[in-house]
């Protein structure tokens, strides 16, 4: 049986003991293509940030926290595995430094400085096996076909899934989702709204199982 790894979810980049920077990410997305792929047969694991959602049945699931800990627990389970998915917000800057406890308040306005993540597909991309096939995802709120294949072709992906942001019905937070898939050897599969459950196994249907 095949392996598949799936990210999920936002991160969480501590300010202090109390205090983090995040996103709005649910993880549903994410946690719906885990679904699916184990539906369709795959050996799955679910690598998650914070969500208030529950791993499906079935699939194994890593629960982590900030960006580090998610680059650290999908490259080891991306060693051996025969697809990646990166369904995950994750934080592309954290802060430069975390304070004991809580922070206190000071008269006068904060500057916080912050200082770049990993980037975790890119790192995939760079140590990609053959035959392994890496799928990312894009989401955008202008020029989405421009900033897609960039970022196909700039981390080495085999597929991504590019949808638009700033849509309430759609994207972050919302129960449906459309995308337009494009692959590195050139197709475009636009994947009309719909719940994330069917977006989730349309895309594996396409980019794992190879059935457009």
């Amino acid at each position: 049986m095949s392996k598949i790894v799936v990210s999920a979810g936002p991160t969480r980049e501590s300010l202090d003991d109390i205090r983090f920077l995040s996103n709005r990410s649910s993880g549903k997305m994410g946690y719906a293509l885990a679904a699916a792929a184990r539906a369709a047969g795959f050996d799955t694991v679910l690598v998650s940030g914070p969500t208030a959602l529950t791993p499906p049945d079935g699939v194994r699931t890593i629960q982590v926290e900030s960006a580090a800990e998610m680059a650290e627990a999908v490259k080891r389970e991306a060693a051996d595995a025969d697809a990646v998915i990166m369904a995950a917000a994750v934080a592309d800057y954290r802060p430069a430094e975390v304070f004991d406890g809580k922070m206190k308040k000071q008269p006068g306005d904060l500057v916080l400085r912050l200082e770049r993540t990993e980037d975790i597909l890119l790192s995939l991309g760079r140590v990609k096996r053959s035959g392994q096939r890496l799928i990312g995802f894009a989401a955008e709120a202008d020029s989405l076909e421009h900033y897609a294949l960039d970022k196909l072709q700039r981390k080495n992906l085999d597929w991504i899934a590019a949808n638009r942001i700033g849509h309430g019905e759609q994207g972050f937070g919302a129960d449906r989702n459309a995308v337009i898939l494009f692959s590195s050897t050139g197709k475009r599969i636009p994947v009309p709204l719909a719940g994330k459950a069917e977006i989730a196994r349309r895309i594996i249907e396409i980019c794992l199982l190879d059935r457009p």
